[in-house]
């Protein structure tokens, strides 16, 4: 019988902080960079214990990798390619306390610092397109919890976990979190977004949905100097929008929360094999210029808002698969959401390597399913811990995301339906979830500069 020996070397840390990894990630989130949160928020170990703060950070990352798993069972993984090593192995008591002790601060800086837009960015016309909304997370039903987190009520008996809500502004093109707040959901979205407006820069776009359609956030956008495309409600809730000048793509020039701004109603046609359906759309925009930024090109970019939708479907259905978060203290959730955040950016940003590697790539053809299997492989071989000598900007996982493009995305529609209901009676009867391919036709309408809105 012919045999093989594989010998491979494995470059990590020394002594009792060699498990203190994340494989080929660690490169994104290196070793002096978690040393360097460590000793801002005073948390360095005064001892070398067998669970070292800065080993402590990578458990909580690779936790994140291996969402389904116990910390136990992620530190196999995290030791499994250190054989011969004489690695610890702590009990699940043991890493309970180092988790407590290292707090959410550590994670939170580790955020801090890695947060931000790719610089490969795609831009639209010189700006870079963001986008802004909130998702609801359940958390573990605990008492500690319930003192910071309620449950979401409803019309069937409410949730059965506690729910907070996370906002995050996320650049379009690579889906790279630029900031995020969360909280308990008894406060709303529009004032959680507040909360990230000091992150909005001259040269970005933002776009966001009717939730966000109001005057005084509209403000708040302009006096960070960010530009904005905002969808407002129509009919009777509709802000008032008067026309103070005809522009020649049918929009018109008006005012929204006291800043000039240009009003865009379209009119969107979807045709599939199922039938036609037609919707309008109202936008505002500080872009005002229809020369440089015409009405149909908007009306075709607001599109891109759904972006941030598929950011979260990454955080909360890929990574981790549905399942409520695990902490039980709203310290530990802090945490937790944090090192959420730090590994999806990590995910991300080698995603946008690998991609700005070869001219032309659209990072949205890039799995994230496949760069986090890859991921989680790098971390069980314990491999790329450390950066060769020479410069590989795309890296196993980048390689194994660019050997398996997605093709370019069709149009399709889908209803926007609630695939977990709280309840497993079917109260709205059979519903229709299939995809199909669409045709969609967008018109610019153009408003009567007369009645009530004209001025």
């Amino acid at each position: 019988m012919d045999k093989s020996v594989i010998n491979r070397a494995v470059m990590v840390a020394g002594g009792r902080f060699a498990p203190g990894h994340l494989g080929e990630l660690t490169q994104q989130v290196p070793l002096e960079m978690v040393d360097a949160v460590l000793e801002q928020t005073c948390r360095v170990q005064r001892r070398v214990r067998a669970l070292p703060a800065r080993v402590v950070v990578y458990l909580l990352l690779a936790g994140c990798l291996f969402a389904e798993l116990g910390y136990a069972q992620v530190w196999g993984r995290l030791a499994a390619g250190l054989g011969g090593l004489g690695v610890a192995v702590p009990t699940a008591s043991a890493m309970s306390q180092a988790r407590r002790r290292l707090g959410p601060g550590p994670l939170r800086e580790l955020f801090f610092l890695l947060r931000g837009p790719h610089p490969a960015g795609v831009r639209w016309r010189g700006l870079l397109v963001c986008a802004v909304d909130g998702t609801v997370m359940s958390v573990a039903d605990s008492k500690a919890n319930l003192a910071a987190y309620s449950k979401h009520g409803g019309a069937n008996g409410g949730s059965s976990y506690p729910s907070l809500r996370l906002l995050a502004l996320v650049s379009c093109g690579t889906r790279t979190v630029i900031d995020a707040v969360f909280g308990p959901v008894s406060s709303g979205e529009t004032s959680y977004a507040a909360l990230l407006l000091g992150s909005l820069r001259t040269g970005m776009l933002l776009l966001a949905d009717r939730n966000f359609g109001s005057g005084p956030l509209a403000a708040q956008v302009r006096q960070a100097r960010a530009d904005f495309l905002i969808r407002v409600r129509t009919g009777n809730c509709s802000p008032k929008l008067p026309v103070l000048h005809r522009l020649p793509d049918g929009s018109w020039l008006s005012r929204f929360g006291g800043v000039p701004v240009r009003v865009i109603d379209a009119q969107i046609t979807t045709a599939t094999s199922a039938g036609q359906a037609a919707s309008r759309c109202r936008l505002v925009t500080t872009l005002a210029d229809p020369v440089r930024y015409p009405a149909l090109d908007l009306a075709l970019l607001y599109h891109e808002r759904w972006e941030i939708e598929t950011a979260y479907f990454e955080l909360k259905s890929t990574i981790l698969g549905g399942r409520v978060l695990r902490a039980r203290t709203p310290d530990g959730i802090e945490q937790e959401i944090y090192a959420l955040l730090v590994t999806y950016q990590a995910l991300r940003t080698a995603i946008a390597d690998a991609a700005a590697t070869v001219p032309g790539t659209d990072p949205d053809r890039a799995s994230f399913s496949i760069a986090l299997n890859a991921a989680r492989d790098q971390v069980i071989l314990a491999a790329g811990v450390t950066a060769g000598t020479a410069t590989d900007l795309a890296g196993t996982i980048g390689r194994n995301v660019l050997a398996s493009l997605l093709p370019s995305r069709r149009p399709r529609t889908s209803p926007r339906t609630v695939k977990r209901a709280m309840s497993r009676y079917n109260a709205k009867g059979k519903v229709d979830r299939t995809s199909r391919t669409a045709t969609i036709d967008i018109a610019i309408l153009t408003a009567p500069l007369t009645g009530s809105d004209a001025v």
